[in-house]
This record gives structure tokens, sequence and C-alpha cells, in this order.
């Protein structure tokens, strides 16, 4: 443990040294845009004594960059280090068997165990809290490293590809978009157009249905067809591939003169773990082993493989998971089937990256195409907790789902039914041989991640692993050596934080090359890292599984020490026999967390998720107004949870009535909804899939103009709060009920606010989408009382 005044003093004096061992590279001096150059040509009284310069095309050989390569990166969401066949894993993925066997892998690459944290950092080159990421954005605060806002001063590395002449393009998830300006106004300049995308397809925020996406094209929102280019049965992965071969082909096809950038982020393999049927037959009973075996199966591959180093040695268990073999029969069942869905989810997805990649092949431009494969934004996700999940969103809002649901289940999961993820055994087993899972930036479980990079005509190597250590933020430097820019000192006007990355081309011929990346720190949701020099501290804050952390002093951590130059897996920790070098490292990550914006320590969980920590469109109003046919996300959209307030639709009903959606907020796995169905006024409340009320008007609305409203008021302002429920119809109540329980922390993580129709999925079976209501709707006003 180090104590809050050695800490303290350690911050100030190191802080200041550590401004002056900045490791990057010559200081920038391009500007982008490039300032309009002057005239050369002539300009007589006429044409005729003119001379005219025609404009030069926007194109890499305009600015001396000569046949620079395409460029494909591909970001599996949630994936681990031992979950895929090319790193010893058990989850077939040929198409990353295909890029490593073509060029090299890492096995010491690492991300900052969290979704759009890594993502901020591979786009900028910079650390993640330097660029505000320090959590995600739904969780963001007012401090400087956690805002959820990426600066202008760090602009990213597609900005500088685009303005040297590339076709960029992204397509998949976007989870750097500020909560607050994810709604139909914006401001856009942080959607993908505004972080140098010129095309961007997919979903903006943390994950989404893989059958019903919450899909935007550009800057619209959209609803998915109900097939694929094929015609199978719709599926997201499948649809995003479409799209982006399609581009791809189109690019070629109108302006060969321009290299692409394609950012190929699936969804997959993050929770909802959802895959077609077919997918998960070939999976039934291949893991009825159990995550023990898995691991020291995987282990054993892995060796042999020469993945890992020989003396590697496999992390026990923690005491908090359970072995395999303790399990009842009934849950072993429940568990191994949710494995089979998940190999089948990554199995999958890799096939969809294959498409892409035969793509580029069958375009004859597979040579000269930079393909960064990265398997993983953070280590395998423990959220489903110690029982799998039915449904995410219980694991965000604390609820417990029993295991009767799950049996009654088990020959559904993975369809569009379930928003369903996997025990937290499983996620440990993916991430072997390390401790660890997902949000855990202490250890190697939560932070290292397989990547495979190939380009056939600058990469000599075939099939090498490359053991240097490095970050994603490395990415950025590695592109712009590559090409042949440098990143800019000015960028629209804005001057640019130094690249806090290092490239990595120095590897690609030289497998013996000395680690130019010498420290690296890493700290999420209070778990707090630093490697320097093949030595690793690490302080692990709380176990992934749990909503939120016990109380503790994040000043007082017992920190544990790895010489990881040597312990490849983090085993033997050294803290007792070492505790100088475990002073110093301590001192260094502090004085690294002073330099990057790390600081204040914050270790909140769901308490981080309360809106009031961000800013928000809604804020300082009680009374909102809005038209039929609208969406809105949740972050800007009143916060009605555990709050009294009114839901009033002014609306003209045609003689034999008029059913359809008046509002509904989220969907199947969690929300609640105002409708009219059967001519009766409804209200249905969905607890995360839990638990359900549905209140019902005991006649048929009136028709002509009626003024339809539903009163909730709520037990108290605070988590879980159960409500009495009052709907009218022309201030005449018409029915009453009661909300025993409601939702704490978070609605919906991608389905939107409906007014008029309902889009996503449906609050329950009670009706199909879109369920636009039928009469005439004027306006719905939402009102806290």
């Amino acid at each position: 443990m180090l104590s809050g005044t050695l800490v303290a003093r350690a911050t100030g004096t190191l802080c200041c040294l550590a401004a002056f061992c900045y490791v990057g590279s010559v200081i920038a001096q391009e500007v982008l845009p490039r300032p309009e150059a002057p005239f050369k040509g002539k300009i007589g009284l006429t044409y005729k004594d003119s001379v005219a310069i025609k404009p030069k095309l926007d194109i890499p050989q305009t600015y001396g960059l000569e046949d620079p390569p395409n460029i494909l990166i591909v970001l599996i969401d949630d994936c681990g280090f031992g979950q895929c066949t090319t790193f010893g894993g058990e989850a077939p993925t040929p198409t990353l068997d295909r890029i490593a066997k073509n060029g090299i892998i890492y096995n010491r690459f690492h991300t900052t165990a969290l979704c759009s944290p890594t993502r901020a950092a591979l786009l900028t080159g910079r650390n993640h809290h330097s660029v505000g990421s320090g959590v995600i954005g739904e969780a963001g605060t007012g401090f400087p490293g956690y805002t959820g806002i990426i600066p202008a001063s760090a602009g990213t590395f597609a900005e500088v590809l685009r303005e040297n002449g590339y076709m960029n393009a992204w397509f998949g998830k976007n989870h750097n978009v500020p909560d607050w300006e994810t709604s139909i106004v914006g401001p856009f300049n942080r959607w993908a157009n505004g972080l140098g995308f010129d095309y961007f397809y997919g979903f903006v925020g943390g994950d989404t249905d893989q059958f019903h996406p919450a899909l935007v094209e550009n800057k619209r929102r959209m609803t998915a067809p109900e097939t694929n280019e094929d015609g199978s049965p719709y599926h997201l992965t499948t649809d995003l591939a479409d799209h982006a071969i399609r581009m791809m082909r189109a690019s070629k096809a109108v302006a060969p003169q321009r290299p692409f950038f394609v950012y190929f982020a699936p969804g997959a393999t993050h929770a909802p773990h959802q895959v077609p049927e077919e997918w998960i037959e070939k999976f039934e009973g291949k893991f009825d082993g159990g995550w023990d075996k898995y691991r020291e199966d995987t282990f054993a591959r892995q060796k042999k493989m020469g993945i890992i180093p020989a003396n590697t040695q496999l992390t026990p268990r923690p005491d908090s998971l359970p072995a395999w073999d303790s399990l009842p029969e009934d849950q072993r069942k429940v568990y191994a089937r949710m494995m089979a869905v998940f190999a089948a989810f990554t199995a999958h997805t890799d096939h969809e990256v294959g498409r892409v990649v035969d793509a580029i092949d069958e375009m004859g431009e597979l040579d000269n195409t930079l393909i960064i494969y990265i398997a993983g934004d953070n280590g395998s996700s423990a959220e489903g907790g110690l029982s799998g999940l039915l449904n995410e969103m219980t694991f965000f809002n604390g609820i417990e789902e029993p295991l009767e649901s799950k049996l009654k289940a088990i020959d559904t999961l993975g369809s569009a039914k379930h928003y369903n993820h996997f025990p937290a055994g499983w996620a440990w087993a993916m991430d072997t041989p390390f401790q660890w899972t997902k949000q855990i930036a202490s250890h190697f479980g939560g932070t290292r991640n397989g990547m495979a990079i190939s380009w056939p005509k600058g990469i000599k190597a075939r099939g090498e692993v490359r053991d240097q250590f490095h970050h994603v933020i490395d990415i950025y430097p590695t592109i712009l050596e590559i090409v042949g820019v440098e990143t800019p000192a000015q960028l629209n006007g804005i001057g640019q934080k130094p690249i806090e990355g290092v490239s990595m081309v120095y590897t690609f011929d030289d497998a013996s090359a000395e680690d130019r990346r010498t420290t690296q720190y890493f700290e999420m949701l209070g778990n707090q890292g630093i490697y320097h020099d093949g030595w690793m501290a690490s302080a692990l804050r709380g176990v992934p599984w749990v909503s939120e952390n016990p109380p503790a002093n994040l000043l007082e951590m017992p920190w544990e020490l790895y010489h990881v130059e040597e312990d490849f897996s983090q085993a033997n920790d050294l803290a007792k026999q070492e505790p100088e070098k475990l002073k110093d490292l301590v001192k260094l990550f502090f004085a690294e967390a002073a330099r990057y914006d790390v600081l204040p320590l914050d270790d909140r969980k769901t308490a981080r998720l309360a809106v009031d920590n961000r800013p928000s469109l809604t804020q300082g109003r009680n009374k909102f107004v809005y038209p039929n046919l609208l969406r809105l996300t949740e972050g800007s959209s009143p916060d009605l949870k555990h709050k009294s307030h009114t839901i009033t639709a002014e609306v003209v009903v045609p003689e034999g009535g008029a059913d359809g959606v008046l509002f509904t907020q989220g969907g199947d796995f969690c929300g609640y909804a105002f409708y009219v169905k059967d001519g009766k006024l409804t209200y249905h409340y969905n607890l995360a899939g839990v638990d359900r009320y549905t209140i019902v008007s005991e006649d048929k609305i009136p028709t002509g103009d009626v003024k339809l409203k539903m009163e909730y008021i709520s037990d108290a302002d605070k988590p879980f709060a159960g409500a009495n429920v009052t709907l009218y119809a022309n201030d005449q109540v018409v029915g009453k009920g009661r909300v025993e329980k409601s939702i704490p922390n978070r609605v919906t993580l991608d389905e939107t606010t409906d007014i008029g129709f309902d889009t996503g999925t449906p609050i329950n079976d009670a009706y199909e989408l879109p369920f636009k209501f039928g009469g005439h709707l004027k306006t719905v006003t939402i009102e806290l009382n």
C-alpha cells in the first residue's frame, strides 16, 4: 500500500518530471486543412489573354504520396485473448488466422479495459483520459479526463488521411458520441463525419440488438430491413459487411486513385449475444466440460502454438468464481448453452469479416491493403454476473434474474427473444491465461488483446509472432508512418496535442527489435496499473461482475508487483520481495495519472450513470411538448425514472376507433409504453423482463377530439420506488393500477423514445411494430411533477 501523503508527494514531484519525458516524434509542422495556394495562372481582361490552372484532384498523389495502401481496421467487441483459435481459443476465426498467416501477430498488445475509451484512444493516438474518455460516455463526469468529449485538440488519424486524399468509411459501432449529443439536433461535430469519416453506417451507443438494431446512416436514424442483401433473415453483422463491401467496390470503381480507409467495428461480440440458429447448432455440446477445462485446454494450445512463452503459468480461478464441477447440473446445462451461443457469435462475426477481406482480394487490392485485426477493445465481459443473463439490462439496473426463467429459455438463447449474456466464469475463460476480465485495467485479462497485421506489399514476415509491448494508442502513428504523412500541428484551426503513441513499424521486419514503448499506465473504474521496463504494478479495485464496488480508500490500495518480462501472465506477485521497486512504480503511476488527466481517481460504477453528472437538453425543464413520429435517444429524453409525471396525448379518434402507440421508451428488454390496443387505453411497464405491470382502461376510448392521459405518482424519488398509475380519457378516470418496482439506472442502451409509433423492439408481445397510432396524434406532452 502507498499512503495518501506519499501519493501526494509523488504526484507533486514526478508529474513535473513527467512533463519532460514525452515519448513521441519530432514536433509536427503540418497545418490541416492546407491553406489555399495562390493562383499561379494569368488573369487577363478576357479568357483569350488569360491562363487557367485546373484544380488538382483530391488524391494522395496531389500531396506527394505514391501508392499509399488501403487500410482496413477490424475491431471486435468484448473479445478475450484466449477466445479465438488464432490465439489458442475454441471459437473458430479463420479470417483472423488468414491475416496472421499473411503477416504478423502481436501477443503483447493492450487496450484500456473498456469500450469507448479504447475506441477514442485508437482514433486519436492519445491515452483515453487525455481525450476525455476515461470511462464510457454514459458514465461521464465533469472532470477533464472523464467528460466523454473527444476534444478538438485531439484530431483523429482519419481526419489526417482524409486531408491526404483517402476515402474514409466507418461501419458498426460508434460509442464516441456524447450521450446528450445523440439526438436529431446533434450537434454532429463529434459524430463519425466530424471525426474524419465520409460515410457512416451502424449504430451510435454501447450496444444494440443484432436483429433489431438502432441503425444510423450518417446522421439519419433508420429501421433495419427484414433481410440481408442475399435474402437471408436480417442480422446486423451481415448487414454491416454488405454495406462495407458495396462501399469499397463503389469507391474503387468511381475513384481508383483514392485509397480507402474502412473502420469495421461490429457490435459483436458484445452483448446481446445473438446469432442465427444454424451457427449455434455447430457448437452444441462443445462446452459441456466447463470453463475450468476450457482454460486448461486453451493454455496448452497457446503454449504449443508459441502464442505464449513456454514458461508461462496459468493463473488460478478467483475465489469468488465457482468451480464448474461445483455447479448443479441445471446450471451447467444453461451455462454451456450460453457459451455455445457465444462461440457461434464469434465465429459468425469472423466469417462476416472474411467476406470483407474476400471482397478486397477479389478487387485485386489485397497486396496493398494494410489490415489491422484487433480481437477485442478490452477483455471478455463479465457483466453477465455469476449466473449469466437473459437480459443485459438487468445488470445495469442491479436486478436479479431467476434460474427458472433461464431454463425455460434455453432453446431460444441467442435469438431475438433475448438480450443474453454468458456468466462471468466464461469471460474469465476467454481471457486465458490472464487474471480477470473487461473493466479490470490493473491486470492483463482486461487489457491484453490479440492482434494481427498484414500488408503483403510492406511486411515481409509471414505468420510470425511479435512480442514487443504495445498499446492501442500506437495504431495512429503506425498508420501515419506507413502512409508517409505526419500528424498536424494544427487541425481545423485548433492546435493539436502531442501524439502519445509510438509507431510499431520498427517491429514489422525485426522480431528482436528492442521495445520502444517502455512505460504505459492503465486505469479504469478505480482499477490501476503501471507498466515500466518489463515490470507491472497492479491494484485491483473490485470484481467486474458486481454493479457497484464496496467502499474503499483509493489511496490505500493493495498493490501487486509482477516482473512481466519473465512472468507473461502475471502469475507471481513479487510485492513482498521487491517493496522498493513497487514503491517506485506506484509513484510513477501517480505521475502518469497527473500528466494524462487520470485524476481524480473515481471508482464509482452505476452511480456515475446518473444523468445529472452530464449536460442535458432536458435539464431545468419540467414540460416537454413533442410532435408525432419523433425519435429521441435516452440521453436527450426527459428522465422519468422513479419520478412522478404525466403523459398527455392530444388525439383525434375516428369513428370505429384507433389503436397504436402514443409514447414509448425502450422496448422488449426494458422500458414503458402508453398506447391504445383494441380500443382500450393501456400503460405497460417492463422491468427488464423480470417483472411486468399492465394497466388497462375498463372501456374503450371515445371518438373525436380526445385527451388521453397517464398519471404516474412515484412512492419516492429513489431507485426501485413503486408507483400508482391512473389512466384518463377527457379528464375522466378510466383505469388504475400499480407499478411495484421501477427501473433505477438506465432504461436502454440503444432503443429510443418514440412518439406515435414504436421502433426497435415492441414493449411486449401485445402488438407488432411499428404500431403507428391510427388516429391523428397532435402532440404528446410530458410533465414532471
